[in-house]
């Protein structure tokens, strides 16, 4: 399994188009998921201060497009944390067909971090 991280706006909006497109799909070519280590270190670097987070939990033998296991695609290198070139991630190149997404949690942030519930 892999994971996505989202809103809940923009799941509800992929539940209406039939798939899900995340914005890095145009700007970077794909979408970024993680592995399940990674999610919360993930979610501290990108999204703090959210409350409006969703997990999605991704059969990647369901998907439709392409996925490619790259080094991490952070937009600013200094500030990738604790990952670097030698951490593979899940990148999906196309949408994710929404019979590949097997359960979505809610992500909140807690004192500790995150949490998934």
């Amino acid at each position: 399994m892999i994971y996505h991280i989202t809103t809940r706006d923009e799941w509800a909006a992929a539940q209406k188009a039939g798939s899900y497109r995340a914005a890095s799909l145009d700007s970077e070519g794909f979408i970024h998921c993680s592995t399940w280590q990674q999610v919360l270190p993930v979610a501290k670097l990108f999204y703090r201060g959210r409350g409006d987070l969703l997990l999605l939990r991704i059969d990647e033998s369901r998907l439709d497009a392409p996925l490619v296991w790259e080094a991490p695609a952070h937009p600013d290198p200094e500030k990738a944390g604790e990952f670097d070139e030698t951490d593979l991630f899940p990148h999906i190149y196309g949408v994710i067909n929404l019979d590949a997404v097997v359960a979505v949690a809610s992500l909140r942030e807690s004192q500790n971090g995150f949490e998934v519930v």
